[in-house]
């Protein structure tokens, strides 16, 4: 099995196996910046000096990336960026009031902010002690609670 970037030439077969898998949503647009890596496993294996001894999960040597024609695709993996939000807010600084309208100004200059840099999407994820005050009044501010799927997290290490 050998394991390279994405090419626009895979969409295709890309598209296949999206389509199988039955998910109710789109595939996303490839294109988008925002995804930062693009790696696609075959069937195949590139022969070359540099790859020689590769383990299956070890990326290969990218001028290799030119003999993936015929391989293949099995799988593929993308990460987008995305954002996560954290609020510090001074509780001891004025009213209630005053605090509110501190969150509402830094809210609407941090979503400025992300969107000119090209992110698509913040998410916030709230301590338990005050997700149901506090996600009434994001509610209100326009996000949305999504229990829709079940998230997971990795830590990454240097390996």
């Amino acid at each position: 099995m050998q394991i390279r970037e994405y090419h626009e030439s895979d969409l295709q077969s890309l598209r296949a196996i999206h389509a199988a898998q039955g998910f109710a949503y789109p595939l996303p647009d490839l294109r988008n910046p925002l995804f930062v890596t693009k790696l696609v496993l075959t069937d195949g294996y590139a022969a070359t000096p540099a790859n020689a001894g590769l383990q299956i999960g070890a990326l290969c040597d990218r001028s290799a990336n030119a003999q993936h024609g015929s391989h293949k695709i099995l799988g593929a993996a993308f990460l987008r960026l995305t954002a996560e939000a954290y609020l510090l807010l001074d509780p001891q600084a004025g009213t209630p009031r005053d605090r509110w309208r501190v969150l509402l100004t830094l809210h609407a200059a941090t979503a400025r902010d992300a969107w000119q840099r090209g992110l698509e999407d913040v998410h916030a994820w709230l301590p338990p002690p005050i997700a149901t005050k506090f996600g009434k009044r994001l509610a209100n501010l326009g996000w949305q609670r999504d229990d829709t799927w079940t998230p997971y997290c990795r830590r990454l290490t240097a390996s």
